[in-house]
């Protein structure tokens, strides 16, 4: 049998309120190794049709991202795990620092970090009014429309390694891991350009990351996500999607959980500065 090595660290994980999402998904995974999980949220506010909420797509998924923790809290703590959670918008640098102490405050150091949470707002170089990117609408590129997508996904990222960094050395730990969240459209998004390029200049900051902390003992990777319904899909999408993939479907959250943890995992303890793909194939260079 298999040991990941995972049993009593402390994960931090953050985007991690939607109960079909990515983040809820890898936390319970952590949990099920024995970790102690602090879950990171920030609510969306935006107000979509109730009517369309039971469905996958847009509503769907607007609805799930303005919950609180409370519902993966619960499951993880249900089975057995140990599990607490902060809300904090991640555009306000303030707020990183503060994210460490409420975790430490809970269950001490963080061991494993998992930079999940993300912006999105899509724009293009149309200039023509924009266009309909998997049913949202997407105007030409502005100055917001980057540094929405840019604030949380590129420089909180950068930020949140730079805290976890700082705090590891100065304690004298030894055994660290810190997986981010990509897309496999970051070389290149047509209609979610900024979105795109914020997660590509993530992944530079972590292969950056990777080289420069490895000498404590931390190593930095990439999961690279193809389409995954995380409740944004809508049913006639999927159906596009699957003749894209090699593996004909689109992936489910547990599927990426697993990858991201064993990219935390002792099995995963000579790997560092990679990105791995996790896609059924979608995506992948050739």
């Amino acid at each position: 049998m298999i040991d990941p090595g995972l049993n009593g660290k402390v994960v931090l994980i953050t985007g991690a309120n939607n109960p079909y999402g990515i983040g809820a998904a890898t936390a319970k995974a952590f949990a099920r190794q024995g970790a102690r999980v602090f879950l990171h949220f920030f609510r969306s506010s935006n107000a979509l049709d109730k009517k369309q909420e039971h469905i996958p797509g847009e509503a769907f998924f607007q609805a799930q991202q303005s919950k609180t923790a409370d519902e993966v809290l619960q499951a993880i703590q249900q089975s057995g795990g140990k599990s607490a959670a902060w809300e904090a918008d991640l555009a306000d640098p303030a707020n990183i620092p503060e994210l460490f102490n409420q975790a430490e405050a809970v269950f001490g150091p963080v061991d494993v970090l998992v930079n999940n949470a993300a912006a999105w707002e899509g724009d293009t170089f149309l200039p023509s009014g924009g266009e309909a990117v998997m049913n949202r609408f997407v105007s030409t590129v502005s100055a917001a429309s980057h540094d929405h997508n840019f604030a949380v996904n590129s420089r909180a990222v950068a930020l949140m390694m730079a805290e976890y960094a700082r705090r590891f050395v100065r304690r004298g730990a030894e055994w660290g891991r810190i997986v981010n969240v990509s897309t496999d459209g970051a070389s290149a998004f047509p209609g979610e350009l900024s979105y795109g390029a914020s997660k590509h200049a993530m992944e530079s900051y972590s292969r950056a990351a990777a080289i420069e902390l490895g000498r404590y003992g931390i190593t930095v990777n990439v999961a690279s996500l193809g389409p995954v319904q995380t409740g944004y899909i809508p049913p006639e999408m999927t159906e596009k999607l699957r003749a894209q993939i090699p593996l004909r479907r689109v992936g489910e959250p547990e599927e990426v959980a697993d990858a991201i943890v064993f990219l935390a995992s002792e099995q995963a303890r000579w790997i560092t500065g990679q990105l791995l793909y996790v896609g059924g194939g979608h995506g992948m260079p050739l």
